[in-house]
């Protein structure tokens, strides 16, 4: 006992009570996290019941995963227990994270059976972060529209349209994030999306609003609805059914307006912008816009099929 009575224990004594190892209370006992009450007449470490409320309370926070660090500063109130809890749940949240997306990775793997440079790659652009994965599609906006004045309503709906892989993604998500990061960094389709760029605001790759007065307002529209609806009819594009259709789009263009409205209608047909849209909608969990290239094809055969 000390010098109020109370039981003083030895070292094995409170590792009998507290069911830990004595290499381990005498390992944090040796660092300062439970320092000794005092010591026997024979120099033994002796313990109080201060020193077994300590005790359990390192345990606890090592078995929480806490380190030496901060289980010291835990002690010296350098830090509260709420403080060191919440920065934890933080950085097991991570962790979680991490994990989830590992397990997506290795299910696509196991999906896709690629080989081993494309099973790198996949796991690289899997693991960047949500900054370093909107950097990509801002550097690809960026370029397609370098230049041209999109207008600031364009560039935002861009801006909103971009890849957002979830913190427990599906292995179809990281394949359609993996593949559509690859697409973006294409040059041949950046340039392709940049050549439509320059007709959707008015540009046109070779002047062609100057040269055709540009596109009618509603004109896109209209291309669809009447396309669709003669689609849907089963009307072919060199019948003469689709020969009323092309009137009724370009009406009594010349020769120069319609080549102008051909070479714009071309510039749209893209089996890779229907793509990087279709795995957009993948990754972020939306359903996918219909694709109007058919309508587009079907046009230009019917322009081509009914020349003025």
């Amino acid at each position: 006992m000390d010098d109020d009575g109370s039981l003083l224990l030895t070292i094995g004594q409170l590792a009998s009570r507290t069911g830990l190892a004595v290499r381990t209370i005498r390992y944090w006992s040796d660092i300062g996290a439970v320092p000794p009450a005092g010591r026997s007449s024979g120099g033994h470490r002796l313990y109080d019941a201060e020193s077994v409320a300590r005790l359990e309370l390192v345990a606890t926070l090592r078995e929480l995963g806490l380190g030496l660090d901060e289980v010291r500063r835990v002690l010296a109130r350098e830090d509260t227990v709420a403080d060191v809890a919440a920065a934890h749940v933080a950085a097991l949240d991570a962790q979680i994270r991490s994990l989830r997306l590992t397990r997506a990775v290795l299910s696509a793997v196991a999906r896709r059976d690629p080989g081993t440079e494309e099973m790198t790659l996949m796991n690289k652009l899997a693991r960047l972060s949500a900054a370093e994965r909107r950097q990509i599609i801002e550097d690809f906006i960026a370029e397609v529209f370098a230049g041209l004045d999109a207008g600031p309503g364009l560039r935002e709906k861009l801006r909103l349209t971009v890849p957002d892989l979830p913190d427990e993604p599906a292995p179809e998500q990281v394949d359609a994030w993996v593949e559509l990061a690859e697409l973006a960094q294409d040059p041949g389709f950046r340039q392709r999306m940049r050549k439509m760029a320059e007709y959707h605001v008015g540009g046109g790759a070779r002047g062609g609003p100057a040269a055709g007065e540009g596109m009618p307002t509603g004109f896109s529209q209209k291309v669809f609805d009447l396309v669709g609806q003669a689609r849907q009819q089963g009307i072919a594009p060199d019948s003469p059914e689709a020969a009323r259709v092309v009137a009724r789009l370009l009406g009594e263009a010349d020769a120069t307006r319609r080549a102008y409205v051909r070479e714009r209608l071309a510039a749209g047909v893209d089996t890779q912008s229907d793509r990087y849209h279709e795995l957009l909608a993948v990754i972020n969990g939306q359903q996918a816009r219909p694709s109007r290239t058919p309508d587009l094809q079907w046009l230009l055969t019917a322009i081509d099929s009914h020349p003025a």
